[in-house]
């Protein structure tokens, strides 16, 4: 791992925790988490986007952002948001819409299968943990997408490279 490796993954951090720290609703947190995701993925490659989401969901515990109800779920979000990673990471080079419908898909079918059949939590969270899972996935691939192509110029100049 390089300098910038580290640093640029260090930044998207930052980034994704600063939306979690506003603690606004899941609507607006599911969409701008899972962007950064993306954005990750993107930037600075699989191996930094599946740190970054590995970290995302254990510091939002620590800080209290993720209520102790979901604690049982937090290892699937961490495998939710690598999946997502792996999958935009690697189907991207061969057509980045298929690539984040498909992260978004398998990110939902990873948690929906853990809280239908490996976890025990609450229906309330069951329910958080699936359909709106897969509707914060695709917004934030959406979002992605935009940011991607309005990045599109200044990604392949010295700056980025």
């Amino acid at each position: 791992m390089n300098l910038k490796f580290i640093t640029r993954t260090a930044i998207l951090l930052a980034l994704t925790l600063t939306f979690q720290m506003f603690r606004l609703p899941q609507p607006f947190t599911g969409p701008a988490v899972n962007t950064m995701l993306f954005l990750s993925s993107a930037i600075v490659g699989i191996i930094g986007g599946v740190l970054i989401g590995a970290l995302t969901p254990w510091i939002a515990f620590l800080n209290g952002i993720l209520p102790p109800v979901l604690a049982p779920a937090i290892p699937f979000i961490m495998l939710g948001n690598a999946v997502l990673v792996i999958f935009f990471g690697t189907l991207r080079k061969i057509n980045i819409y298929l690539a984040t419908v498909t992260a978004a898909v398998v990110k939902f079918l990873v948690l929906t299968t853990a809280v239908r059949f490996l976890i025990n939590v609450p229906p309330k969270v069951s329910v958080m943990l699936q359909l709106p899972q897969l509707y914060t996935a695709i917004t934030g691939g959406i979002i992605a997408l935009l940011i991607l192509k309005l990045l599109e110029n200044p990604l392949k100049t010295k700056f980025f490279s």
